[in-house]
This record gives structure tokens, sequence and C-alpha cells, in this order.
């Protein structure tokens, strides 16, 4: 499932030309004013609402603001887009997208649903915690929302369909536990929020275990109290007997994230060799064991992993040029002055980002949104004590529940698309579950031990 970022606009005719002229007599006004960095911002946002997709608002944006300005020679910006994809942990990114598109591609998704199944089938509204616990499993294969979304989507709305649970239920739940994928390692948002950053994607990946299995903890809560209320039956009962055989066979794929998670925390290999292993692991289930991977198949899946790696490199890099201009122009600096000076209290200001994520994440993809925020909001986090790995899982977790809002909300399209339903229904569905998602991101921001005390136990 290939993540394509969208631009904000696109949806209307009407409003692209609308929003270009008022755009553009903003950002002549600014211009006028000698207010370049509000200039810079109203570019890049005039573009987006136009309907221009998001890697070219962005380098759009930071050209215009090169040339208009003058500060710096235009060849400067090619060698910024280089220089913000030539690093090495980003090689972890088109390895993790090819393991998850091989898993999709040998059926391993059904070996692993079915487990699920087995496991979480027998609970009142059952399909519904099947749903979270093979997203728990599936997370540490893909490590996109997008590909939980739409790897396991496509099993797990029409099993529900045919046991008679509601559309929009069925897709709410596939939506909202989608995004657990992100946080349960591999993560691809965690390792561009580590190559960002400048953090251990080690440390980072591992913590991610406990805030993901509290979300999913949250959602299943959620889940039971709307099978009680709506009479959702047990799918199932539980038998020993087709655990056990569901469990043999998903076994060798379960073993993945096991191979991933515990060769990192063993040493055996980074992050990055952890996606190669990944991809080469993938491959041997495919083609050698269940021989489920024809070898025709593997020329579509190279090309949809090429193409999802060459989107998010792209974003990352215009990105770059964006996050550059920013931080050579001080406005870095001047954004914590100004947040540090409005209050000195550290929940308040951990609040106030929160809240500034959070709308990020709803009109802006999340690798773009990663590339722009860290910059600005990091030193400011850092400044009032919140260590840089505990602030990546905040950021993160923020940016996942953006993906489930309007206008951008990337997951309700691919599900929309999935389950044949309107965009609006599929918001509706999805609606509630942004409850346990907020409850989740609360105590993760508020309780740091939750995610630092895997990385203080096994790193420092």
């Amino acid at each position: 499932m290939s993540v394509i970022p969208r631009s904000l606009g696109g949806r209307s005719r009407l409003l692209a030309p609308l929003t270009l002229v008022l755009g553009c007599l903003l950002c002549v006004w600014l211009l006028w004013s000698g207010q370049t960095l509000g200039f810079l911002f109203a570019a890049l946002f005039t573009m987006l609402l136009a309907g221009i997709p998001v890697a070219i608002a962005l380098g759009g944006s930071s050209l215009l603001f090169v040339y208009i300005t003058g500060q710096v020679p235009d060849f400067v910006v090619a060698h910024r887009m280089i220089n913000g994809i030539d690093s090495f942990p980003l090689l972890a990114i088109p390895f993790f997208i090819l393991a998850g598109v091989l898993m999709n591609g040998a059926g391993i998704t059904y070996r692993l649903f079915n487990f699920a199944n087995a496991l979480l089938g027998w609970m009142r509204g059952g399909l519904g915690h099947v749903n979270i616990g093979a997203s728990i499993i599936f997370s540490g294969m893909s490590g996109a929302a997008v590909a939980d979304a739409g790897g396991l989507g496509t099993i797990e709305i029409k099993a529900m369909r045919e046991r008679g649970y509601d559309p929009e239920f069925a897709i709410g739940i596939t939506a909202a536990s989608s995004t657990i994928g992100p946080i349960i390692p591999p993560s691809l948002p965690l390792v561009i929020y580590g190559v960002m950053a400048s953090a251990s994607i080690g440390q980072l990946f591992v913590a991610g275990l406990i805030p993901g299995l509290i979300m999913a903890a949250t959602l299943m809560i959620m889940v039971a109290w709307i099978a009680r209320r709506r009479g959702y039956a047990r799918d199932t009962r539980f038998d020993l007997r087709r655990l056990w055989s569901t469990f043999t066979r998903a076994f060798l794929s379960l073993l993945t994230p096991v191979i991933i998670v515990g060769g990192i925390l063993s040493s055996a290999f980074t992050p990055t060799e952890a996606a190669i292993a990944a991809v080469v692991y993938a491959l041997f289930l495919g083609l050698v064991v269940y021989r489920t991977l024809p070898l025709r198949r593997l020329v579509r899946i190279s090309m949809e992993t090429i193409e999802t790696t060459a989107i998010i490199l792209l974003v990352v890099a215009a990105a770059s040029i964006f996050s550059w201009i920013l931080i050579s122009n001080q406005f870095t600096s001047y954004f914590a002055a100004a947040l540090t000076g409005y209050t000195d209290n550290p929940f308040v200001i951990l609040l106030l980002m929160t809240v500034i994520m959070l709308i990020v994440g709803c009109f802006m993809e999340t690798v773009a949104a990663i590339t722009i925020l860290v910059p600005v909001l990091l030193p400011v986090a850092i400044e009032v004590g919140v260590d840089p790995v505990h602030f990546g899982i905040i950021m993160v977790l923020n940016l996942m529940i953006g993906l489930l809002t309007p206008p951008v909300g990337m997951v309700l399209y691919v599900l929309s698309r999935v389950s044949g339903e309107p965009f609006e229904r599929c918001m509706r569905g999805t609606a509630p579950f942004l409850i346990p998602l907020v409850v989740s991101l609360l105590l993760i921001t508020f309780v740091p031990a939750l995610s630092m005390w895997l990385p203080n136990l096994l790193y420092r």
C-alpha cells in the first residue's frame, strides 16, 4: 500500500482558484510589510490548500523565499536537498516498506489474522478485539499505519461485515488500531524523527513498546463498552486446539518482530540492518517456506516499494530546505523564546506543543510534519526537560491521530477505498475511537516513565 502524501485541497474545484487568489494577495502583503518568514508560511499553506502535492509545496515555497530574499545562492537549495537524504539510517525506510509489502504479498496477513481471531475472538465484540490484536502483531513488520490499514483492513472489514457488525464500527476500529503500527517497532516515522533529531533509533524503537500496548488496551476497553451497548456477541468459543493450530501456522511469521526487535536489543544489528534482515526473512517465508509469493509478483512489489520510497524521500528532501531556512533565520529561537516567555510551567508548554502537533497533524502528512516540527519544537522540549526520545513518541502519536482526522486523514481515504464506504461515513465511524487515543496520548505525554522505562533499563 503506497504512502502517497496528499495536499490539503483537491476536493473542490472552486476552493483551489479561490485559495490561490487569496493566498497570493496575502503573500504580496507580507512581502510588502517585510515579513519574509510570514511569506514563507503563507506560500506553503497557499500551495497546500490549492491542491499542490506536499513535496512540491515545501520545495516551491522554499525556492520562492530564497529567490525573493536573495539570502543564499540558488544552488544551495539543491545542496541542502541532497544533504537532507544523505543519511545512513534513512536506508531503513525502503527496506521496512519492502518487508511490509512482501508480507502482504505472501498472504502472511491471513495467518496473523486467523491466529489473532483464535486468541481474542471469544471476547464480547470479538472481531473488534481481533482487529486490535492483529494490528499489534502486524506492526512488528510494517511500521506504517497506511500499510496496516491497507493490508489488514481488507480482511478485517470483510470479516466483520460477514459477522453482522455495523460498517462504521468496523471501519472505525480498523482505522484506530492502524495507528499502533508506527508506535510499536519497527516504525518509519520514528526512523525519520531519529534522523532529524539526532536521537538513537534503537532507543526510540524500544520506547514505543509500552505506549503501543497502552493504546491497544484503551482501544480494547472502548470496543468492550461499545459491544456491550450494542449487544455484540462473542464470535467464537475459546478453543485450545484451534489456538494451537493457528499458532503453528503463523509461528514463523510471528518470529519477524522477534528477529527485528531482538536483533536491535542484542546489538546483533543496527535498525537499518534489521530492516534488511526483515526483507531477507520475508523473502524466505514467501518463496521457500509458504511458497505463496510467485516470482512474477516480485516485480509489482518492487515497483510499489520504489514508488513509496521515492515519495517519502522527496518529502524529506524538500522539508529539509524548509527546516534549514527556519533554523538559519532563527525562527526556532524566536518560537522557543515566545513559548517559554508565555509560561514557565513545563506541563503547560508541553500541552501547548501537543495542541500544535495535533493541529498540524490534521493538515499535513506525517513525514513532512516531522521534518518541519522537529527543529521548531524539539529545542523547546529539551529546554523544559523533556527527553528527545520521549518527545519523539509524543510527536509520532500526535501525528498518527492526525491520520484519522480530515482534511488529510490518509488512513480514512485508504479505508474508504478498501471498504467502498463514503469518506464521511468512515469519519463518523472513527470519531468515537479518537477518545481512547487521546487518553493514551495524555498518559504517554505526562507520564514519561511509560516511554522511558525500557530505554533507561536497556541503554543507560
